[in-house]
């Protein structure tokens, strides 16, 4: 241990004595006594850090690099050596001696990058999502960094958004597996665990519902979709433990999120009882002005914090003017307190007041980075996070002996754009590429060709002519084609949802050929894909799967392994259909494919292109109708929901069974269907299997006229098969209508 650790480890002892006599088991109380109003603002305040080649430098405004000393966190910096030397400063030259937080956006990998997490969500499987968070937080602590701003919990429905690429889909109870299994991950085995980092569940909420698709755009819903919809993730976030929230950026119906006291303090504290962290997402508190909503800067830092916000992130309104609110009673010193508090205990529980370094060893980052078994993981997920779409003529998968295959498009080289958006501290260079898959999967006399062709913001396709001699005499044109990962993510709305630049020209031109074309979609939404992409005979959508894209790609098309994602999100027929969801509600005259006067459109079919959870195999499967415990059961009674499942196809594969529910008469309208479970199951050829769920009070509640989340007695209809436009289904009765003490319909796991 140097010198300046172990003086750091004896002020920090100190001064938890100095002035006060110490209390051994609340130490934190003993540090609220002795601290003055500013050290304790300051604690509510949360730097941005620039990392620069001579090191991190703190990117803060007018405040001079000194005020580390006095900060409660840091936004960006990482590395052991990094993170220990400010922690230093902060430990050794402030007067109480408070370790630092250092936070960081670990989205869906730190060094070693995993699938995006709309991909993920593609995989259908909770255990995976536990364990590439937990390899994240692995990679991320031992890089000196203890909390994380994940995972994105929205539900997005529009993909014109760019932002729907962070999250988990269009499906609340989806999402909520999902961010149940993202916490877990993250905390791993708790704060004893040194590789235990706080999680925070955003945006919260309705960031996902802007209006137009546009990033920070407002919001205006009924209160029932927000909280049958939107709040059911996060709900299951704070159910998991997660550790901070963090309000988003727009407004929901007059009112920004980052002033919403009824929902940041009537719903997460009162009527969820949650105890951790709310922090602001960046620069948000000072954007209260750009509302409209305040006359001078003050009022943006007393709305936010009596709202319920803790931590302000990167402004510094907090700073400059909660000391003068508290003093003139516009602020409480009570509020200030408990808020601070919270923070020193986030602190306590990573154990950084007994050794604030123990997240900075240089050892531990060497041996725990992109590491062979993180990087097979992230070719795991990513082979699970692939979906099949189409498979004319069961053209894929492609044999490895074929003489001669031409690779096209850019992104088939484009090794940035495999990490997708907000790759953590990823590196291109570690990367395989799609071309670089297929190179080392196919046979050595294989002959393959690469010519880039066009790239996603390119109107031109270079050497055309090459391209169309390669094409005519390869067995198969494998075409790499989508968004790069500057087109998705935030800030990243677009309006035109097809293959941008002249990919869909390429592809024109390749098709021409006569010549097979495998597409390989890679992006970070669903696309609209044109009547070009349609004739096409083999789609796979790969989105954006991180450091082991090209050897997952590979996997799928030469068969080494079967696909089995599942969509977890509507792909439109085109953009007029937007938003287009399974859990849609019937009208009074539901669309049809008969009659002019239902809901449907009189120049296309208001039916989605591939719906939600569709998702081909290169193996069949059959589906018995389900069979159920009972058909008449009371509102305290669980109902056991049991299928068979065959493999009618030629090789083993894995199916990801799901069921959804319908109320069929309801005291207010329900969706036409809602998803209730899922289970992947494996299956060898001829093989037969019994997949059953469990359904309870808590699947069949609804919310009634007066909030309250009641089960109500009647029919309900089950539907268990492939995808969400199943029919294959049964029929059950509840008996008596039961208001239930607990939270209702939450959308859990």
């Amino acid at each position: 241990m140097n010198l300046y650790r172990q003086l750091a480890l004896l002020y920090l002892a100190l001064s938890i004595s100095v002035g006060v006599q110490a209390t051994e088991q609340d130490p934190v109380e003993d540090l609220l006594r002795q601290m003055t109003l500013e050290e304790k603002i300051d604690q509510l305040s949360q730097l941005g850090v620039q990392i620069t080649p001579t090191g991190p430098v703190i990117n803060n405004g007018q405040l001079p690099p000194a005020s580390i000393n006095t900060v409660g966190s840091v936004l960006g910096a990482y590395g052991a050596e990094q993170t220990r030397q400010l922690q230093e400063q902060a430990v050794t030259q402030s007067r109480l001696h408070i370790p630092l937080l250092f936070a960081y956006d670990v989205i869906h990998g730190f060094r070693t990058i995993f699938p995006v997490p709309l991909a993920e969500a593609a995989a259908w499987d909770t255990d995976l999502a536990y364990r590439t968070a937990r390899a994240a937080a692995i990679e991320a602590t031992a890089s000196g960094v203890h909390w994380t701003f994940a995972p994105m919990v929205d539900i997005a429905r529009d993909p014109r958004w760019g932002r729907v690429v962070e999250g988990a889909g269009e499906d609340p109870f989806l999402g909520a597996a999902m961010a149940e299994a993202k916490v877990r991950g993250f905390h791993g085995a708790g704060p004893s665990d040194n590789s235990s980092m706080l999680a925070t569940a955003k945006h919260f909420v309705t960031y996902g519902a802007a209006e137009g698709g546009r990033d920070y755009n407002g919001a205006d819903l009924s209160e029932r979709t927000l909280r049958e919809v939107y709040l059911p993730p996060f709900r299951a976030a704070v159910a998991a433990g997660v550790d901070g929230i963090m309000p988003s950026f727009n407004e929901l119906a007059g009112i920004p999120l980052h002033s919403h006291k009824a929902l940041l303090t009537g719903v997460l504290r009162d009527e969820w009882r949650f105890d951790g962290l709310i922090v602001s997402d960046y620069n948000a508190i000072w954007e209260l002005n750009q509302h409209g909503i305040i006359a001078v800067p003050a009022d943006a830092a007393r709305l936010a914090f009596t709202a319920g916000v803790d931590i302000e992130m990167a402004s510094q309104t907090y700073r400059q003017y909660l000391p003068s609110l508290v003093r003139a009673s516009q602020v409480s010193l009570a509020t200030v307190d408990e808020a601070v508090r919270r923070v020193l205990k986030a602190k306590q529980r990573l154990g950084l007041f007994a050794d604030p370094y123990r997240y900075s060893d240089e050892a531990r980052q060497r041996a725990n980075l992109l590491t062979p078994q993180h990087r097979a993981l992230a070719r795991e997920a990513a082979q699970k996070s692939i979906v099949l779409l189409k498979n004319t003529d069961a053209l894929l998968p492609l044999p490895k002996s074929l003489r001669k295959v031409l690779v096209v498009g850019s992104l088939a080289t484009d090794a940035e754009s495999t990490l997708g958006p907000w790759p953590g501290v990823g590196l291109a260079a570690d990367s395989i590429t799609v071309l670089q898959g297929i190179r080392s999967a196919v046979d050595p006399d294989t002959e393959v060709i690469y010519l880039p062709g066009t790239a996603p913001n390119s109107e031109q396709i270079e050497d055309l002519r090459s391209i169309r001699q390669a094409a005519r005499s390869a067995q198969v044109v494998v075409a790499v084609l989508g968004e790069s990962a500057n087109q998705s993510g935030e800030a990243r709305s677009r309006t035109h949802l097809g293959l941008p630049g002249a990919q869909d020209a390429l592809l024109r031109e390749l098709l021409a050929t006569g010549k097979p074309v495998v597409i390989v979609l890679m992006n970070g939404r669903p696309l609209v894909l044109s009547d070009t992409v349609a004739q096409a005979p083999a789609l796979l959508e790969t989105w954006f799967l991180g450091s082991e894209t090209g050897h997952a790609v590979a996997d799928i098309l030469f068969g080494d392994v079967n696909p089995s994602g599942k969509l977890p999100i509507t792909f439109a027929r085109n953009v007029g259909q937007i938003p287009l969801y399974y859990a849609y509600k019937n009208t009074g005259r539901p669309p049809s494919g008969e009659g002019l006067y239902t809901s449907t459109y009189i120049d296309s079919p208001w039916t989605a292109l591939y719906p939600f959870g569709f998702g081909l195999s290169y193996t069949t499967f059959s589906y018995a109708t389900p069979h159920l415990s009972a058909d008449r059961i009371a509102s305290t009674d669980t109902l056991t929901v049991q299928v068979n499942v065959t493999n009618t196809g030629q090789r083993a594969g894995d199916e990801i069974v799901q069921l959804y529910l319908r109320d069929d008469v309801a005291s207010v309208t329900r969706p036409v269907r809602q998803l209730r479970g899922f289970r992947k199951v494996h299956l060898a050829p001829g093989e037969t299997r019994t997949v059953s769920f469990t359904l309870d009070a808590q699947d069949f509640a609804l919310l009634d006229e007066h909030w309250r989340p009641m089960v109500e007695a009647g029919r309900f209809s089950v539907f268990v098969g492939a995808d969400s436009t199943t029919d294959n289904q049964a029929r059950f009765e509840v008996t008596d209508s039961r208001v239930l003490s607990g939270a209702g319909p939450s959308g859990r796991p």
